[in-house]
């Protein structure tokens, strides 16, 4: 499936078209105790929530319970949709939503490394003169393989939403295919959201949400906050840990096509801090 396609102003005329923007609100799942003691989990190890994981995930769900969601799609691995479950308990606007569960948005596979240490697999990678983030251990899924994901989850959730929400659109008449900037960020739970009616929350798993954040970054030419670090902005999310950005859909030959990505926080983590 093809990737979502930024549409250039040059070639689109934008006059008087319709544009639905939409909230996208990731959530790496709580701690498992895979976390805890350095394992790594992956995809053949499906460990549930430890109990701190179960805290992270129930003040996840306090911080984000007055932030309406219209749509949930969630890992279908336990760790996720414990996470998820735990967030939609305390959101009324979630009383109503089913949670999409998808295994385009599973965590990575780290191949023979699974349920070894992670430092383990960081001497793997120095031992083969790679870096740690990109080295794909025997058997394991190479960052493009996962941004493949990413792609085919993001196309199957822009026609998704788009099918759903398209009667929530306004009329923008800006040259512009950036999404107009909301109202500024102010470390609230709503940030980027007001005016905003259309919200999916997507639950998965840290190495995950590293490459779809950079996905978004540096082939969608996602806007970023102005003075962000790439370093931190490609780092791995904490447990329970919040990435949001504001997306322009607009449609095309009955398909939506994504045409502006604006990047409103990454890795927010003030609930656990709370």
């Amino acid at each position: 499936m093809s990737a979502p396609q930024l549409r250039s102003s040059s070639v689109v005329s934008l006059r008087s078209m319709k544009a639905l923007t939409f909230g996208l609100t990731l959530v790496r799942h709580g701690e498992t105790q895979y976390n805890k003691e350095g394992l790594l989990q992956g995809q053949a190890i499906d460990s549930p929530l430890s109990e701190t994981g179960l805290q992270q995930a129930e003040a996840a769900g306090r911080y984000l319970k007055d932030v309406k969601f219209t749509d949930v799609f969630v890992s279908d691995m336990l760790r996720a949709r414990q996470t998820a479950e735990k967030i939609m308990k305390h959101n009324s606007s979630c009383s109503a939503l089913q949670m999409a569960c998808d295994p385009l948005l599973k965590e990575k596979s780290f191949g023979i490394a699974e349920g070894g240490r992670v430092q383990d697999l960081r001497d793997m990678a120095k031992a083969a003169g790679q870096s740690f983030p990109g080295f794909t251990p025997p058997e394991g899924e190479t960052q493009e393989q996962v941004k493949e994901r990413v792609k085919e989850f993001m196309e199957k959730m822009l026609q998704q939403v788009g099918a759903k929400h398209w009667h929530n659109r306004g009329e923008d008449k800006s040259p512009s295919c950036v999404p107009p900037e909301a109202s500024p960020v102010e470390g609230k739970a709503d940030d980027g959201l007001r005016g905003v009616l259309v919200h999916a929350l997507v639950v998965t798993h840290g190495a995950y949400m590293c490459v779809a954040v950079r996905y978004f970054v540096e082939e969608l030419r996602c806007s970023v906050p102005l003075g962000s670090d790439r370093a931190h902005m490609f780092s791995l999310s904490p447990n329970t840990g919040l990435c949001r950005f504001i997306l322009t859909v607009r449609k095309e030959d009955d398909r939506f096509k994504l045409s502006g990505i604006r990047c409103v926080f990454v890795h927010r983590g003030d609930h656990v801090q709370q």
